[in-house]
């Protein structure tokens, strides 16, 4: 499997695509609001990430390790949500974007997090989270949110929970280059594994999961033993600085996301000026 690390090389038919897009001869298609989150716990060799490796039949990212993710519902936006923590306006102002966008970016990032890995950003209280959601009817409430049978809003509420939007943390902004038949313009968030919680292979997209180093999962990228797309290694390469959890939560605090689009320079798909030092230092510019 071709995994396109940076310097990503672009094949030439890919470049006259890229060209048709520039000169206005095709009109790239219009992006889907996506959250992801890296979901992160203290290890020996630094923070570990929770990494998905998506089943190879998808029609976007097949074979590829990712952090779970996905598309905002437009339920997520409902301004009922149970909620504790920064309010949708102070959220709005750090993810460089419309309040009800916040809200629903945030109420993606708790119910992808809960539907992909079984671990769910909320609890009772404003200063408490759920415990161990691993059972059986914890199970049913996340198929549930999984087929669009319940929103996150219904299940928050029926369980006497609200939304912890203090777990989380907002770290980067990717959207996926113009000549791509699929569009994505995705939020990353950092959050850190609740005590007591747990995290399941539960994802119906996923064909394993693992817990890796940051820096772990970046050297398997570089010798070719674990696909990564060029946002999720660059994150693990900005990851693995920090020494824990609550490193990268403090500091996410003081982050506001610009979001960043690939372009096409020459031959390549230019990443800069996105950790220029960093890619620098392993010899990847």
């Amino acid at each position: 499997m071709h995994i396109p690390l940076p310097p990503v090389a672009l094949s030439s038919e890919v470049i006259a695509l890229a060209g048709e897009y520039d000169e206005g001869r095709r009109v790239a298609v219009e992006p889907r609001d996506a959250a992801t989150v890296v979901l992160t716990r203290a290890g020996a060799a630094g923070p570990e990430v929770y990494l998905l490796s998506r089943q190879t039949s998808m029609a976007f990212a097949a074979g590829m390790a990712v952090f779970p993710g996905g598309g905002v519902d437009p339920r997520d936006a409902h301004e009922g949500v149970p909620w504790a923590g920064p309010s949708p306006a102070a959220w709005a102002a750090q993810l460089g974007c419309a309040e009800v966008e916040a809200r629903a970016l945030v109420c993606a990032a708790v119910r992808e997090t809960f539907e992909e890995s079984g671990v769910l950003l909320a609890g009772p209280s404003a200063t408490e989270v759920v415990g161990d959601v691993s059972g059986d009817d914890w199970e049913a409430d996340r198929v549930a949110l999984e087929t669009r049978e319940r929103s996150l809003t219904q299940l928050l509420s029926r369980r006497g929970l609200v939304l912890r939007s203090d777990l989380l943390g907002a770290w980067a902004g990717w959207t996926t280059p113009t000549f791509e038949p699929r569009r994505y313009r995705t939020w990353f968030f950092v959050a850190a594994l609740p005590p007591g919680q747990v995290t399941r292979d539960v994802s119906s997209e996923s064909a394993a999961v693992q817990w890796m180093p940051a820096g772990r999962a970046v050297e398997l990228a570089e010798e070719g033993t674990l696909a990564l797309m060029p946002p999720t290694y660059l994150t693990c390469l900005d990851i693995a600085r920090f020494a824990d959890p609550d490193a990268l939560l403090a500091e996410a605090a003081t982050r506001r996301i610009e979001m960043f689009t690939p372009s096409v320079e020459g031959d390549r798909l230019s990443l800069l000026p996105l950790h220029r030092d960093l890619l620098s230092a392993r010899g990847r510019l």
